[in-house]
């Protein structure tokens, strides 16, 4: 009888283990989870209601949705993409419903239902679950007929296997084993957060929120010393990503959200996304440029703001908004471009400067705030870095230095902006982990 171990009891070590019971029943399948309580980020995440995936089916449109690894899961998609995924939790009685912005969720808005159903279907294929089980070292044992793998745990006794998956998401214990076995780890730095911004008077704006706005990070405005990276690694890596930041490759267009400590929204997320190794670099120090309006170019925002001056010259600009933003906003950048704001209306369109139309027009199409920091976004817990893709065969997602050993989800060097596209990436390598692990 074939044994195989799956370590981690997340979206992706379920997946794995669920799909190895199936496909091969007469292998010993062994779920290991440190904690007393799988799936603790599925119950979690999407507010509670689990984003399972994106109603995106087309494999070279999903993989765009990948800053890292999109390259490497086109051919795994081409097995197992959205579409399957929809249909395997269909065929266990979970039904999913895709919202406006393409989010897939189940039907009943509570992740308990995802949770209890992949429970459901271990059980059902014959799996085994063993939780507060803390993997304490994991050993290989070579003999001239065969090779297997003793796992050690804190409290119960060791286990041999014939194959091992590593499903262990962004947890060091997992990259530590990683290594052990010869393999190259990506450093983890977080992925999909949110930016502060230290500016008293746009956090005064918490609420206000754009649908549409076009995003982008750039090398910090303080180019001193203190914003400059450390390691030659870190140099090396931040003049890359500044080459792509000055070509305008860290650009995003989509809602912005105004909060109280800086900006949020799905654009700045996907931005944090595809810059996180850059800000990273950079301690989180660069500048931010929004467009607020990204449909526009400047002539046609300037000649729109003309018409508004002479058509309407006795109106106060503070209360003219424009361009379909908040009043708040149109407020602030008015202020913002030197143009007075007052009890009394402030300035009138027909007192507009050169100068004052001008630093309007930048305040509308290309203005800039410096981000000292990060913040945190509740519903996905991301990181970018881990196992190097180069040293995976992603036909198997087996190793390619230590046969028999499996990867699958976060502890690969995948990351996807959110949406759903975090646990499609999990479900898709635990799916053909887990189809190969019994072979």
């Amino acid at each position: 009888m074939v044994k195989i171990a799956v370590v981690g009891g997340g979206a992706a070590g379920f997946f794995g283990a669920i799909a190895c019971a199936e496909a091969f029943p007469k292998a010993q399948v062994r779920l290991f989870e440190a904690g007393r309580k799988p799936l603790a980020k599925v119950l979690i995440s999407g507010g509670g209601r689990c984003n399972v995936t994106h109603s995106c089916f087309d494999p070279v449109q999903l993989v765009q949705h990948y800053p890292r690894g999109g390259r490497s899961l086109r051919g795994a998609f081409s097995r197992f993409q959205p579409t399957d995924t929809v249909q395997w939790f269909q065929q266990r009685g979970i039904a999913l419903k895709t919202e406006s912005d393409g989010r897939m969720f189940p039907v009943t808005d509570d992740s308990a239902t995802i949770a209890n159903g992949l429970m459901k279907a271990l059980q059902s294929a014959g799996g085994e679950l063993c939780t507060d089980a803390r993997i304490t070292a994991i050993n290989r044992t070579d003999s001239e007929t065969d090779s297997k793998f003793e796992i050690h745990l804190k409290r119960q006794p060791p286990w041999q296997c014939d194959r091992l998956l590593l499903a262990t998401g962004s947890h060091p214990t997992g990259y530590a084993l990683a290594r052990k076995f010869g393999h190259t780890i990506a450093s983890p730095v977080p992925s999909l957060f949110t930016f502060n911004v230290p500016d008293s008077d746009l956090r005064q704006l918490a609420g206000v929120a754009v649908d549409r706005a076009e995003v982008q990070i750039l090398p910090p405005l303080d180019s001193s010393e203190k914003s400059q990276p450390n390691s030659k690694q870190a140099k090396l890596s931040t003049s890359k990503a500044k080459a792509k930041a000055l070509k305008n490759a860290l650009k995003q267009t989509g809602p912005v959200l105004m909060t109280h400590w800086g900006v949020s929204g799905p654009a700045v997320l996907k931005l944090s996304a595809w810059g996180a190794r850059f800000l990273y670099d950079y301690g989180y120090r660069a500048s931010l440029r929004i467009n607020w309006c990204p449909d526009q170019s400047s002539e046609q925002v300037r000649a729109q703001i003309l018409q508004m001056k002479d058509s309407s010259p006795k109106r106060a600009i503070a209360s003219s908004t424009l361009f379909s933003l908040p009043r708040r906003l149109w407020r602030y950048l008015v202020e913002r471009a030197g143009i007075r704001v007052a009890d009394d209306g402030g300035d009138r369109w027909a007192h507009l400067s050169k100068q004052q139309l001008h630093r309007l027009v930048l305040e509308l199409t290309q203005a800039e705030w410096a981000i000292a920091g990060k913040g945190a976004f509740k519903d996905e817990f991301v990181t970018c870095g881990g196992v190097s893709l180069k040293e995976v065969n992603f036909k198997t997602m087996e190793s390619r230095l230590c046969p028999g050993l499996y990867f699958a989800g976060e502890i690969l060097d995948i990351d996807g902006v959110t949406g759903g596209f975090n646990f499609q990436n999990a479900w898709t390598t635990g799916w053909i982990a887990g189809n190969s692990m019994g072979q």
